[in-house]
């Protein structure tokens, strides 16, 4: 039996990936700073901890993990991420944590870690146009004009790759692009897109209406969470070094996301526009090199 270490486990993408790998018949221990907020709660064994204190890493990676699920992060949406009043948290935060797990997995010799990344690692000005031609390629991280702090953070993920080369730690990075499902955050300003739409046109009144922040002309792709735990787990059990991009190629105007969310409900809800953050104008992901090297499109699962 495979023993693997899920870092993050008490979040959305990680309490999925828990399920995965029982399916799997792995052993697993979850870590985080809070349980899951919907019971999604399945690991052997689950401990409460602080990945940015080094004893906690210390006490969590243990000689007998086999593989080792980095997904450990501060997460949010738009009005968490964009806003700029949080960048010194998360880049704090995602390097200690990032940087605790690589060192203590080099001292106790595991020799393989997925590293979670973000579409925010793409430069701002390929992300201006409300159509993108040309979807974000991996190659473009080698510019330096990322969009925000949340993707400047997994620059250090990106470093990590020489850890490979240097110490034969084999190390897997995925690139996340707007992940959504069941059991996601949906209050609180700590939701992404789907889930507030849904919340609220659940919400509101027939004959009503929503607010949508922006223009709603910026388009994004979603990809929901099944298919990203798919993607994880072909790019661990393949010889491919990444790192690649998990998303989606259907890109949608979040007006019209919104405007398929109010058809579905049945009600009569007009949407209102307003200025609030909306990140970047357009995102949408390029699977050539998943496609590629992983039989991405096609299922095994």
């Amino acid at each position: 039996m495979k023993r693997a270490l899920v870092c993050g486990a008490g979040g959305f993408i990680g309490g999925h990936l828990v399920n995965r790998l029982k399916d799997e018949g792995y052993w697993i221990r979850g870590v985080d700073l809070k349980e899951n907020e919907y019971g999604n709660n399945n690991a052997d064994e689950f401990i409460i901890g602080d990945l940015r204190k080094p004893n906690v890493v210390a006490n969590v990676i243990t000689n007998d993990i086999d593989e080792i699920y980095q997904l450990a992060a501060d997460m949010g949406g738009t009005g968490f991420v964009f806003t700029g009043k949080n960048d010194a948290e998360i880049m704090h935060n995602s390097c200690m944590i990032n940087l605790n797990v690589l060192e203590e997995a080099r001292l106790k010799n595991i020799k393989k870690i997925f590293y979670s990344s973000s579409a925010c690692m793409n430069p701002e000005y390929n992300q201006l146009d409300l159509i993108i031609q040309n979807a974000l390629k991996i190659q473009l991280i080698l510019q330096l004009q990322i969009e925000n702090m949340a993707g400047k953070n997994c620059l250090v993920k990106g470093y990590i790759s020489h850890i490979r080369r240097n110490y034969g730690t084999q190390v897997r990075i995925a690139r996340f692009h707007n992940i959504f499902g069941p059991q996601d955050t949906w209050k609180d300003g700590l939701e992404k897109a789907p889930a507030a739409i849904c919340r609220k046109v659940a919400m509101a009144q027939d004959k009503c209406e929503i607010e949508i922040w922006g223009d709603g002309k910026q388009t994004r792709s979603f990809l929901i969470v099944d298919e990203c735990v798919e993607g994880i787990r072909r790019l661990m059990e393949s010889n491919f070094t990444g790192p690649v991009n998990i998303g989606s190629e259907e890109m949608i105007a979040i007006n019209d996301f919104a405007k398929m969310v109010i058809d579905i409900s049945g009600k009569n809800i007009r949407i209102k526009n307003i200025p609030r953050p909306t990140g970047v104008r357009g995102r949408n992901s390029d699977n050539k090199l998943i496609r590629e090297n992983l039989a991405w499109g096609t299922h095994s699962h």
